[in-house]
């Protein structure tokens, strides 16, 4: 079972819900806790959480079991792993690979991680992914390993402090070192899965940075100040330098198999271990030969 302990050191009486729900247990997971299976301890004994906590009370919450899955199948294609604790896992997602699988389809990044952590024998073996990535999108995406690790992360991603860093090959020789984009984004009227620049959309941002320069083309480190569907690729393309090889936003170019982006960096908190936690994936092998081939 997975467990957390904490001591009070407040000087204030304060009660048990409180103080747990500072440290991100939210009221549906104390509704597991109390309902199924969980326990809630102080100072080693079962204990209401509307108990008042006094000055050095120590407060242990065990999780309850969770149930697994049973819809998602097992692929035992290998991931890999750029950072693993006891309630974090970080892959790093190859293009083509869908995140989460669909139309009964077994090989998305999900069953890959099922598959790894029955081989792994983990006593929870439900899969909670918390970032998700285009299929032909490459790069970093985290899954929790419990309901509370989930919890914490909804979190972050509603306030929006987790960080994505991403590389794109963008067609056309871009000469500012730094901009913004700011355009409101909204479905395509002709299409369920297109997106498009227009007044009535939600307002977007997009940062980039210039990293090189290519002959004709242009590798940007691009961070999202908003979490619109195919964001980067749709204001890439609006400002006329869509990504390379994007077979939906840019009708030039396909000299490449897929879109020209890769997630390489990702900051988030990490409440358990009180630090920021920082993962990198290196630029895979297709976009840099890419950028080989077109360099100057």
């Amino acid at each position: 079972m997975t467990e957390f302990t904490w001591k009070y050191t407040g000087q204030a009486p304060i009660k048990v819900r409180t103080f747990i729900m500072s440290y991100g247990i939210t009221r549906t997971l104390l509704k597991k806790i109390k309902y199924h299976g969980g326990k809630t301890l102080v100072n080693g004994e079962a204990s209401l959480v509307n108990r008042m906590l006094q000055t050095g009370d120590t407060v242990k919450v065990v999780l309850p079991p969770e149930p697994e899955n049973d819809h998602v199948g097992v692929s035992n294609v290998p991931i890999e792993i750029v950072h693993e604790d006891p309630n974090f896992l970080v892959v790093n997602k190859p293009y083509g690979v869908a995140s989460v699988p669909a139309h009964n389809h077994v090989d998305s990044l999900v069953n890959r991680v099922k598959g790894y952590y029955q081989r792994q024998s983990y006593a929870n073996q439900k899969i909670h992914i918390v970032t998700r990535l285009d299929k032909d999108t490459s790069g970093l995406v985290i899954f929790a390993k419990h309901h509370f690790a989930h919890s914490v992360l909804d979190k972050q991603l509603k306030d929006r402090t987790i960080q994505k860093t991403y590389l794109a090959i963008v067609a056309g020789r871009i000469s500012m070192p730094h901009f913004e984009i700011y355009l409101p984004i909204g479905r395509a009227d002709d299409s369920f899965v297109k997106r498009q620049v227009v007044d009535s959309g939600k307002m977007s941002v997009t940062e980039a940075w210039t990293v090189r320069r290519l002959a004709k083309q242009t590798l940007l480190k691009v961070r999202l100040h908003t979490g619109r569907t195919h964001q980067i690729r749709v204001h890439m393309a609006a400002i006329g330098h869509p990504l390379i090889g994007d077979w939906l936003y840019n009708s030039d170019d396909h000299s490449m198999t897929r879109q020209a982006l890769h997630c390489a960096e990702l900051t988030f908190y990490d409440p358990f271990a009180g630090r920021l936690l920082h993962c990198e994936a290196r630029l895979p092998e297709d976009m840099q030969s890419y950028i080989n081939l077109h360099k100057l």
